[in-house]
């Protein structure tokens, strides 16, 4: 999938404090404006009193100890989660709202929690140390984030919450993602991806096993003589799969400085820099250049929505402009007798935002037919959570992967 770009544009969040004016760098991966008002919130402010002041939009700005910041969210969330509809009155018909709309609602609901837990915000030094008690020590995870060379700015202001989200990230970069298609080798993190901050982590593996699984082009004899690109690497998950198939070459694309630093390190320590060749460019590499591939895949955003922030975009994809770019470019890229593999889920279709018969119509359009097609069941726990107001069509949801040639 593809991935997000830090924000470039840099914002002053302002406030007073000791009778005086201050001001810091505002950082907000999501593109979030800085609070137009800003107070000071300490171990003496109630949970009622932010939660109060943050539905209103005022930011938080924390001088207190830092555990206790946590444990104020935490709050928030709780009255948050005790915000309910009001019943329906007896008699009253209860009309059953279309699956696009509670998906338009949940989203609506979902970006209004988010800023209202996004008002409690910590200060760092210009050195991304954090000048409370008892704060963590964070600098690293924060240079991943925002850049070593930013901390030049000097003092700046984040929410708690991308601070804890920016933490998060930094142990799955520090861990990575077991995948279990990549066998049983026992070197240590020989089968693990690492995501960097802001890059599309592959937990959801069932496209990876799709994939793997997923029977290679019969061309020029062996797949050690296939060329393939991989459309919007990411963390380069999918030509690393290739690469353990024993596809003989590899060009990997993205548009994102996150994505293409996390694919090139994920590639090294997987061993399969020799195979694959990590490009920026969007969608397709230069034909002139590279010639035509005999295997092209992509596993483009799935949703055909507006992404609210730079990370969403790794999910919803605006007027499905990266799926049919991909589909309108495949046919001018392949080889003769090449596949164009496409994993997509249907959850788009279940959720009301786009028909099967469209996806098919793009094929047509691309001049493109269907070979084949492999399905497999998500397992994530949202496919399993019945108190999720998409369970419905999570419940319903196949993951495809969808062999096409050219007509």
């Amino acid at each position: 999938m593809p991935t997000t770009s830090p924000i470039s544009t840099p914002s002053t969040i302002h406030w007073t404090e000791q009778g005086g004016e201050r001001r810091a760098l505002w950082r907000s991966e999501r593109g979030a404006p800085p609070p137009k008002r800003v107070v000071l919130a300490d171990d003496t402010t109630s949970a009622d009193s932010a939660y109060r002041l943050a539905c209103e939009g005022v930011g938080l700005l924390w001088r207190g100890d830092f555990q206790n910041a946590r444990h104020l969210v935490q709050a928030l969330e709780r009255r948050l989660d005790n915000v309910k509809t009001k019943p329906a009155k007896r008699n009253q018909v209860v009309v059953e709202k279309p699956m696009a709309e509670v998906f338009n609602l949940a989203r609506q609901a979902k970006s209004q929690r988010a800023r209202v837990l996004g008002m409690v915000l910590v200060p760092f030094d210009a050195d991304y140390k954090i000048p409370l008690r008892r704060a963590p020590d964070a600098a690293q995870a924060c240079a991943e984030a925002w850049g070593a060379e930013s901390a030049e700015h000097g003092e700046s202001v984040a929410s708690l919450r991308e601070l804890l989200g920016i933490i998060s990230a930094h142990e799955w970069r520090k861990n990575g993602v077991e995948l279990s298609t990549f066998g049983d080798e026992t070197e240590d993190n020989y089968n693990r991806i690492h995501p960097h901050y802001g890059v599309f982590s592959p937990v959801r593996g069932e496209y990876i096993g799709l994939l793997a699984k997923a029977p290679l082009p019969v061309m020029l004899g062996k797949p050690p003589q296939l060329l393939a690109f991989d459309i919007g690497t990411g963390t380069g998950v999918l030509a690393a799969v290739l690469a353990r198939r024993s596809v003989g070459k590899i060009i990997a694309t993205d548009t994102d400085p996150r994505a293409l630093a996390c694919a090139v390190e994920n590639l090294e320590r997987l061993t399969a820099e020799g195979q694959v060749q990590v490009v920026q460019v969007n969608l397709f590499p230069d034909p002139a250049t590279n010639g035509k591939a005999h295997l092209i895949v992509c596993n483009p955003p799935w949703l055909p929505a507006r992404p609210s922030s730079p990370l969403e975009r790794a999910v919803y994809d605006e007027n499905s402009q990266m799926l049919l770019g991909f589909l309108n470019g495949l046919k001018a890229h392949l080889a003769p007798g090449g596949e164009g593999w496409l994993i997509l889920s249907d959850l788009a279709e279940h959720l009301g935002l786009r028909t099967r018969d469209e996806l098919l119509a793009a094929f047509e359009t691309a001049g493109l037919k269907v070979v084949a097609r492999l399905d497999a069941k998500p397992q994530h726990p949202k496919a399993k959570d019945k108190t999720d107001v998409l369970h419905v069509a999570r419940s319903r949801e196949v993951t495809s992967l969808w062999r096409l040639s050219a007509k």
